[in-house]
C-alpha cells in the first residue's frame, strides 16, 4: 500500500512537471499573446512581459515568470515613461506598447561554455558574517546559479525552461531569457532613490526616467539619507568592510572585519560609493529577496540592475533622495 501510494505520488509529481514544462516551450513563451486577468503561477505571457520589461530598463527585478509587487511597480514605470495610466496593471494597450519595444524572440538558446563550469564557486557560503570574513572569496555556489544570474531569472525558473539538461557541462544548449539590453545610456543626468516605492531611477536631463529599478532601500533600524549626495566612485567585484559601530542584527563581534569580494559578498558585484560615509547604491547575494525586504541603509540591487546603473553614473552624479519613512518591514 505504502508503495502504491510512493508510486502515485511520483507520478502525480511528474505529471505536474511536465505540465509546467508544456507550459513553458520557447513557442509558448514567445507566442504569448495579452489575456486579461491575473494568472496564478507560472504564466508565458508574464514571462515574455518580464523580459520585454527588462530590456526596455524597467527592471522587473528576478525573472521568475510569476506577478509580484516588483512586476506591477515595473509596469507602472514603463506606463508613465509612456504617456499610460499608471497603475501597474498589464492592460492590452500597455501589452502593446511594450511589445513594440523589441520585436524577436524573448527566450532564446545559451551554449554553456568551460568559463561557465570552471568557476570558482564557493559550494557552501555561511550565513552569519563572521563566518563569511573566514573564506577567500565568496563565488557562485554552482553554474546554475552563475547562469541565471548571468541571465536574470530565478533558478527554479531556469530548471523549468531547462528540464533536462546538465548546467555544468560544457557545450549543453540551455533555453533562457534574451536579457540584452544594448549599451546603456552614456550619460544621465542624475539617480533618484524613491524610497516610498523602493525604487532607483536614472534620469535625464529633463528629469525622465530612462532607467527603472527594485530596490531594498534602508529601515527603521537604519533609515537611508536623505537630501542629496554624490556619486564618488565606482568599485567592481568589492570586499565588504564591518564596523561594529553599526551594530547589525545578529553580528556579535565587537571587532571589525572583511569578507573577500565574490558576487555572493554581501554588497554583491558592484559598489557605487557615495559622498555619505558608509553609504551606498550595490548589489546582492539574494536577489529575490530585492524590493521585499529592507536594507542595513544602503541602496541594495539585483546584481545586474547595480551593475547596469555603475555604467551610467560618473565621479559627481548627484543622488537624490525622495524622503519617505521606512515601513515596517524584514531586513537583510
Amino acid at each position: 500500500m505504502i508503495r502504491l501510494l510512493v508510486a502515485l505520488a511520483v507520478t502525480l509529481a511528474l505529471a505536474c512537471g511536465f505540465a509546467q514544462a508544456a507550459r513553458l516551450e520557447p513557442d509558448a513563451v514567445n507566442q504569448a499573446q495579452f489575456s486579461e486577468g491575473e494568472p496564478a503561477g507560472v504564466s508565458p505571457m508574464v514571462l515574455k512581459a518580464q523580459v520585454l520589461l527588462d530590456r526596455a530598463r524597467f527592471s522587473p527585478g528576478l525573472i521568475d515568470g510569476r506577478f509580484s509587487q516588483s512586476f506591477t511597480k515595473a509596469v507602472a514605470a514603463f506606463q508613465a515613461a509612456n504617456g499610460l495610466p499608471s497603475d501597474g496593471k498589464l492592460t492590452r494597450e500597455t501589452w502593446d506598447k511594450l511589445a513594440a519595444t523589441f520585436a524577436g524572440p524573448v527566450l532564446t538558446t545559451y551554449e554553456v561554455t568551460a568559463k561557465d563550469v570552471r568557476g570558482p564557486f564557493t559550494r557552501r557560503i555561511p550565513l552569519r558574517m563572521e563566518s563569511m570574513a573566514r573564506l577567500k572569496y565568496l563565488g557562485y555556489r554552482n553554474a546554475r546559479e552563475k547562469l541565471a544570474e548571468r541571465f536574470h531569472v530565478s533558478e527554479q525558473l531556469l530548471r523549468m525552461l531547462n528540464l533536462r539538461a546538465g548546467f555544468s557541462r560544457t557545450g549543453t544548449t540551455l533555453v533562457v531569457p534574451d536579457v540584452g539590453r544594448g549599451d546603456p545610456p552614456s550619460q544621465i543626468a542624475s539617480v533618484e532613490v524613491d524610497k516610498a516605492s523602493r525604487q532607483v531611477r536614472a534620469l535625464d536631463a529633463s528629469g525622465k526616467a530612462i532607467a527603472v529599478y527594485p530596490a531594498s532601500i534602508g529601515s527603521e533600524e537604519k533609515p537611508a539619507p536623505s537630501g542629496t549626495a554624490e556619486v564618488k566612485r565606482v568599485v567592481h567585484n568589492p570586499t565588504y568592510h564591518y564596523n561594529p559601530k553599526f551594530a547589525f542584527k545578529g553580528v556579535k563581534t565587537k571587532r571589525p572585519f572583511t569578507i573577500a569580494k565574490g558576487p555572493n559578498n554581501p554588497v554583491g558585484s558592484v559598489w557605487i560609493d557615495l559622498s555619505i560615509e558608509s553609504y551606498g547604491i550595490h548589489g546582492t547575494p539574494d536577489p529575490g529577496k530585492i524590493g521585499t525586504t529592507y536594507s542595513h541603509g544602503c541602496i541594495r540591487m539585483t546584481n545586474w540592475d547595480a551593475e547596469d546603473l555603475a555604467a551610467m553614473v560618473k565621479p559627481g552624479t548627484k543622488v537624490d533622495f525622495k524622503d519617505e519613512a521606512a515601513q515596517e518591514g524584514q531586513t537583510r
